[in-house]
This record gives structure tokens, sequence and C-alpha cells, in this order.
């Protein structure tokens, strides 16, 4: 059981639904298009340096990474790059913005549940542009479980102490739910929360890094898991 925990934080791709295979399916139609350029490999390795180059500036999110994917296409071909390539770069892009937002299996029912207890405070806590994430919460359906949402531009520990502030608890009544334990695990219990992790299958370079293990982290395969601890 989570010890003294009145929130619990849940992160919201890949976690509550699908989206990374969305931007690796955006990138391979990317590297189609640039296929004179590399392999799809080269081709991602020049686009996570851009990436990495443009995140302090621009963010997380569908439209950032459109840029830098632009950005990569023009610094590889020049003055080659054709409007029609253009148009299938953009056009693949656009298909990471119109993610469905559907819930991986069993969140629905298991959010729901955790709500009946009417033990916890439930708090969608996501990163990435306010829009898009506006409206994939909207698409999902799932608005209704939480009793507060916070999108931000990062995870550290500043937006955990925010939202600690926030809803007028130490760190150590908070648990955070996600897939990454780089942003939804590492910094909570940095900061002497709970964090459950839920491993996705396919995890944004970006967010890789080494784990570790901790007296009050929880690993679980599948979200239905959680009713085992907060029940």
């Amino acid at each position: 059981m989570l010890e003294n925990v009145s929130v619990l934080a849940f992160d919201a791709d890949d976690t509550l639904w699908n989206n990374e295979t969305l931007f690796r399916e955006a990138e391979r139609k990317w590297a189609a298009v640039m296929s004179d350029y590399g392999t799809l490999e080269e081709l991602s390795d020049k686009l996570y340096e851009t990436e990495a180059a443009n995140m302090k500036e621009l963010g997380f999110g569908a439209k950032p990474y459109l840029i830098s994917v632009l950005e990569t296409s023009v610094a590889l071909a020049g003055d080659a790059l054709t409007g029609s390539m253009v148009g299938e770069i953009i056009a693949a892009g656009r298909e990471i913005m119109r993610n469905p937002a559907t819930p991986l299996p069993g969140v629905r029912e298991t959010l729901e549940a955790i709500r009946a207890l009417r033990r916890y405070r439930m708090v969608l806590l996501t990163k990435g542009d306010l829009l898009d994430q506006e409206h994939k919460l909207e698409r999902s359906g799932l608005a209704g479980c939480f009793d507060r949402v916070m999108i931000t531009s990062d995870k550290s520990c500043k937006e955990y102490l925010q939202l600690c502030e926030l809803e007028g608890i130490g760190p150590g009544s908070l648990a955070m739910v996600g897939n990454s334990f780089k942003s939804d695990i590492a910094p909570v219990l940095e900061l002497g929360g709970w964090g459950i992790h839920i491993p996705s299958s396919v995890m944004w370079v970006h967010e890789k890094t080494e784990e570790f293990e901790h007296p009050q982290l929880i690993r679980i395969k599948v979200f239905s898991d959680l009713l085992s601890y907060v029940g």
C-alpha cells in the first residue's frame, strides 16, 4: 500500500494512451522522403542532434518535433528540398497531432475504480504543447477522472514541488504514475515521494536514462496492476 499518499498524479502520453509509436511512424515516413541523404538510423541520429539543440527553446511535443524535422531536412538537402517533399513531411507530422488518444487497455476502468474509492486526489501531469495535450485529453474522454490537470514545459523537481504546493501536501504524500523513469519517476523519488513505473514498449530517445532501485519505487507491468496498491 502507498503509505501516507493522498495525491495520485498520472503521466499522459504512453501511460494513458499511445503516443510514441506515432512519432516513430512519422520518422519512418520522413526517412523515406529523405532516403537520398542517409538510412533511417543515420537520419534519426541527425534529427536527435537537432532536437537536442532546439529543446530548450522549443520544448516538447508534435510541433517542436516537426520544426526539428524540417530544420534537419533543410540542413541535409538544401535547395534540393522540394515543395512536394516538404508537403509529405508536414502530412506525416500532422498525423501525430491527430492522435485519437484512445485509452490503453484497462486505463479507463482502473481510473474510474480508483476515483470511486474517494481516497485520493487525482491529477493529470503531462508535459508538452498546451493545445496538443488539451486536444488529446478531450479526445480520450478521460478528463472527468481528474481533479486537476497540469500541462507543463518540463517535468523536473521544480514542477513536482509546484504540484505539491497547489495541492497543499508534502512530497511524501505524492505518488506519480508513468512510463518514463527520467521524467515521471526519478524526480519524485528524489523529493521523497512515490514512483509507480509502467514501462512502455517504445521509449523516446530523450527520455532514456539509467534506472535504479528505491524503497518507494513500485514497478508494475500493466495499468490495472495499480489496483493492487491503492485499494
